[in-house]
């Protein structure tokens, strides 16, 4: 269980240890990053050798973050306190541009007794 802007964000279908109490309504948060020239660069001398192209795998990390965060603040708009089945998704824009989108149900949750 992670609370992200004071928002608990679960992939489950229920937070364990509590009850939902209302359904808010579809919670979303996207980014769209593109690359630059000095990426680019170092990503093209890491191909020539192959492996991991790290500048990317981080650039996609601080994506997925950022994401997260306004499908959090998206979720208190709503007035949830808490999104079940959180899921990414991320599709190409350009050839150097990427989107993550994250989303899922916005719910009121209580602590069970």
């Amino acid at each position: 269980m992670e609370t992200i802007e004071g928002v608990v964000v679960v992939t489950t279908e229920t937070v364990p240890g509590y009850r939902i109490v209302e359904v808010k309504g579809l919670a979303r948060g996207g980014v769209v990053k593109a690359t630059h020239i000095g990426r680019d660069i170092l990503a093209a001398l890491r191909n020539i050798k192959g492996g991991e192209v790290k500048e990317y795998t981080q650039m996609m990390a601080e994506a997925r973050e950022e994401a997260l965060r306004r499908m959090a603040l998206s979720a208190k708009e709503l007035g949830a306190n808490a999104v079940v089945n959180m899921r990414f998704a991320t599709s190409n824009v350009s050839s150097n541009m990427a989107e993550v989108y994250a989303y899922g149900t916005a719910v009121v949750i209580e602590k069970e007794e």
